[in-house]
């Protein structure tokens, strides 16, 4: 073939090759059907959406990853105010009259890869427009929601919604007034749906995505939390559980249009993928593992043997005590990490301990240890008390007086039980705390939410505004396996110690004051043999003098007799 026919040829394949490229870096959306889309290095897809319904007044794509950041733009080249960087982003599209069809583009920002899944939603003029409101986030119409967290609490905020309009139109005025035929009469229901406890993996995020990625799916299997009226602040505060995934969303609803729309969900693990340090793949931090595995073995021997070994349960009780006093000082008076808050507080409370067991031993006081036990007793009933629903009333909730004064008015009552009941008081607390501390050795290893009982209110001292967070914790089946374990050992060490203790003393005698005792009794009963037995110098000095002369035989040794 001549040098003139390769030049048709070659242009041909120049423009094959533009062609498949083009169809590579394309992905066809249709509404309501999911799409996994994944976007390489370097790469924009551009995302087209098609047989959109004459019907449909705007179009929402959201796009979620599991923690690698993905740029949703309106246009090829990303930039300020037409693009959204996030783990879950989302844009909304008006449409045009006589559109049916419509581009977007997936880029990834970073030097890797990324993969996710994506839908389309499609909405009438009727349905309010989420985040057509918008004065604080950086898109003109803002239908995400964003999501914070730390330790102790996950923040949710969202731009206010506007009523719906046909294409074509303008949209309703925001903030010009506040009547009944404006924006303010919208309701936002903020939703939560809970991931399988200890999955981390990709496949179950998006599962769950595609469950409650609409109105339906939301409000079939998530949560209602709460409905915040427009007069309210866009933004809920919820507490934070490392490493379990939550899914939150916000659905607006027209009360007089009988309308609604979805805000782009958003997940969060309360952790962080990426980091090599206490991050979701290493929550199960070694010295929190061997620590609560300890307190698990010393809770289980307290369970059945605490009150029969009182100088071992007073110890347990005072190191549970000064260590949990001391590592909220600490953790709120200095900046040390995690292991050594952990290390100090529990060396101080050995020492904690130990003063408890010697102000026992020296001055044999039973009720000011009783009284001890008795708070941390009621501690326990206080925090159970208020991680049920009844935590989460408002007043409990807002304020922190009032949470506070009912917590210690609990705590307080419980050890006014044990003035009447002082033995019975002392092992129903050996066989509930002791039981509670095994469920805490097997939470280090295995998640179950009745942890939480005590961690929330671990978290409220720690925080000054985990007032505003709502406490509510997902329950599996392994937490229900816990509730069994927690009350068969509780209820089997309180039984087993009633019936063993039936016919002994209440308590054990102070050993300091059974010495001055036996002390005093030796030196006033002449009758008794060790009366007249030598002081231990005399003993020593006559043993001394053993040695440098020989001693005579004095007859016999006989006591005498009067």
């Amino acid at each position: 073939m001549s040098r003139g026919g390769w030049c048709p040829l070659l242009l041909v394949l120049l423009l094959a090759r533009e062609v498949q490229a083009q169809v590579e870096n394309r992905v066809i959306f249709l509404p309501g059907t999911f799409q996994n889309v994944s976007v390489s290095r370097n790469e924009t897809v551009q995302a087209v959406v098609s047989r959109i319904t004459s019907d449909v007044a705007y179009v929402t794509l959201q796009f979620h990853t599991q923690h690698r950041n993905a740029t949703l733009s309106y246009v090829r080249m990303p930039g300020q105010g037409t693009s959204l960087t996030a783990v879950d982003s989302g844009l909304l599209s008006a449409l045009q009259p006589s559109q049916a069809s419509l581009s977007l583009f997936l880029s990834s920002p970073d030097e890797d890869a990324v993969a996710g899944t994506g839908v389309i939603l499609p909405y009438s003029s009727t349905d309010p427009v989420p985040g057509a409101c918008n004065t604080e986030f950086p898109l003109d119409i803002d239908p995400n929601v964003y999501i914070l967290y730390n330790l102790y609490e996950t923040s949710i905020r969202f731009a206010p919604a506007n009523l719906g309009y046909e294409r074509g139109e303008p949209p309703a005025a925001c903030d010009q007034s506040t009547e009944a035929n404006t924006r303010w009469r919208l309701r936002y229901d903020v939703y939560q749906y809970f991931l399988p406890e200890n999955d981390l993996s990709e496949s179950s995020l998006f599962s769950g995505i595609q469950d409650v990625a609409d109105i339906q799916g939301m409000m079939k299997n998530g949560k209602r939390v709460m409905t915040l009226l427009s007069s309210d602040m866009s933004m809920v505060v919820f507490n934070s559980t490392p490493g379990q995934g939550v899914i939150y969303s916000v659905i607006v609803r027209d009360p007089l249009r009988n309308s609604s729309a979805s805000y782009v969900p958003v997940h969060t693990y309360a952790c962080s993928f990426t980091s090599s340090l206490g991050g979701c793949q290493t929550l199960g931090k070694i010295s929190t593992k061997v620590f609560f595995t300890i307190a698990g073995l010393a809770g289980l021997f307290v369970c059945f043997f605490g009150h029969r070994f009182f100088k071992c349960e007073l110890f347990c009780m005072g190191f549970s005590f000064g260590t949990f006093f001391f590592f909220v000082l600490i953790t709120r008076t200095t900046e040390l990490d995690y292991d050594m808050c952990l290390a100090v507080s529990a060396v101080i409370g050995v020492v904690g301990g130990v003063l408890l067991v010697m102000s026992w031993w020296r001055w044999g006081s039973v009720m000011a240890c009783i009284v001890v036990i008795g708070l941390m007793l009621g501690f326990l009933v206080a925090s159970t008390v208020l991680f049920t629903p009844l935590g989460d009333l408002d007043v409990l909730r807002r304020s922190d007086a009032v949470f506070w004064v009912t917590f210690c008015c609990i705590m307080i009552i419980v050890p006014l039980f044990f003035v009447r009941w002082p033995r019975e008081g002392n092992i129903v607390t050996c066989g509930a705390v002791g039981a509670y501390a095994v469920i805490l050795a097997v939470n280090a290893y295995i998640y179950t939410s009745l942890s939480f009982i005590t961690l929330n209110i671990l978290k409220r001292f720690l925080n000054n505004n985990f007032s505003a967070v709502f406490t509510d914790v997902s329950f599996k089946a392994i937490d229900y396996s816990m509730i069994t374990v927690w009350v068969v050992l509780g209820v089997g060490g309180i039984v087993l110690q009633l019936y063993r203790e039936r016919t002994r003393p209440f308590f054990p005698p102070s050993p300091y004051l059974m010495w001055l005792q036996e002390r005093e009794r030796r030196k006033t009963n002449v009758l008794d043999p060790s009366y007249h037995f030598p002081s231990l110098p005399n003993r020593l000095l006559a043993r001394a003098r053993q040695l440098t002369r020989r001693m005579e035989p004095a007859g016999e040794h006989t006591p005498l007799l009067l």
